[in-house]
């Protein structure tokens, strides 16, 4: 039986070449830094090895209290995480508020950046993702602006306050009975302690590779109470969505205004015993008693809407891969929990 000769054209032969090649060519992603004057500007890109976090909406990182995306150019604060989630597919997007201030006014600047997203991406909606102080500053974004959010993620965040909070509240006071308390009642060491915060505050932003700080936009005192259950209870009247009806119960809303919420929250302290930060920790959790935490929040604190896990046996700079991925070899690595989250949000068709 003879063969059939096919014959193929020149022009059809480099088609398919070209065609081929294509379909081979390595493909790239950009990460995204979005607190800047010009906008969003791209800031790495990385080599796309599947689609498992290619999400239908943009992913955005919002970060915690005295946070920063890159410090002084040596260290990430979603320390290897965007470069893994962009390797797999997502398109990632971080933001940068003032390190040291409450969640109504990060909240405000975290819009900004939310509605620039959306206007450059052209994505009607965003995917928030906020570690610490950030859960709240993204609940309040999706619940003043809900049209531009599919999702709200909280991850490691004081959502009933902390005790560390509540501590230094008390502790500074001038009376248990002062009515109105701003930074003018503080006693002299609380005076003391807040304006260390508000240094710390402008030095992160002032060293932050990704916006220049005003160290007059700092407020240590608004910061500390942002974190602390009486603002917590206040926040959460006013901002009610996804959030359990008492301490410790498991919401029962993870579906509010067109939007799903997670969380995820962490009960360990000493992971590993290479980490100097794990000791620091471990003494701070003493203040939860019996409670189990993170070191600052405590297990009952993070829990929002659908709760994937409330016990990863991370401390709290463990949630975001930190320091320098010094984490628990025994317990889901960090990287490896956002990624499996965001491949969730991709099956939800988020």
């Amino acid at each position: 039986m003879q063969r059939k000769q096919i014959n193929v054209s020149k022009p059809a032969l480099k088609l398919s070449l070209v065609l081929l090649a294509m379909s081979t060519a390595t493909s790239y992603a950009q990460t995204y830094n979005c607190a800047t004057d010009s906008g969003c500007v791209p800031i790495k890109e990385q080599k796309v090895t599947s689609d498992y976090a290619a999400t239908k909406y943009p992913v955005v990182l919002a970060h915690g209290s005295n946070g920063w995306n890159k410090l002084l150019n040596i260290t990430d604060y979603f320390h290897g995480i965007p470069e893994d989630l962009s390797a797999n597919g997502a398109s990632v997007y971080l933001t940068k508020t003032t390190a040291v201030q409450d969640s109504e006014y990060r909240g405000e600047e975290l819009l900004k950046q939310v509605k620039a997203i959306a206007a450059i991406t052209g994505s009607s909606k965003v995917n928030l993702i906020g570690y610490d102080q950030g859960g709240n500053d993204i609940r309040y974004v999706a619940a003043v602006a809900p049209e531009y959010v599919s999702s709200v993620t909280a991850i490691a965040s004081p959502l009933q306050g902390t005790k560390m909070a509540d501590w230094f509240v008390s502790s500074v006071e001038k009376s248990q009975t002062a009515q109105g308390l701003s930074g003018n009642d503080l006693s002299f060491g609380g005076k003391l302690g807040v304006e260390f915060l508000n240094l710390m505050g402008g030095f992160t932003d002032a060293m932050s590779a990704l916006k220049s700080g005003q160290l007059e936009k700092q407020d240590g005192w608004s910061a500390v109470e942002s974190m602390s259950s009486k603002y917590a209870a206040d926040f959460n009247q006013k901002f009610p969505q996804g959030m359990p009806t008492s301490y410790c119960e498991l919401p029962t809303q993870t579906h509010v205004n067109g939007i799903d919420y997670y969380s995820m929250g962490g009960v360990g302290n000493i992971t590993t015993f290479i980490d100097p930060s794990d000791i620091k920790l471990s003494l701070l959790s003493l203040a939860y008693g019996k409670e189990p935490n993170d070191g600052i929040v405590g297990q009952c604190s993070t829990h929002l809407g659908r709760v994937i896990r409330d016990n990863y046996q991370m401390n709290h700079l463990d949630m975001v891969n930190q320091i320098f991925g010094l984490v628990s070899l025994t317990e889901t690595n960090p990287v490896a929990m956002y990624r499996q989250h965001v491949n969730r949000l991709k099956e939800s068709g988020l």
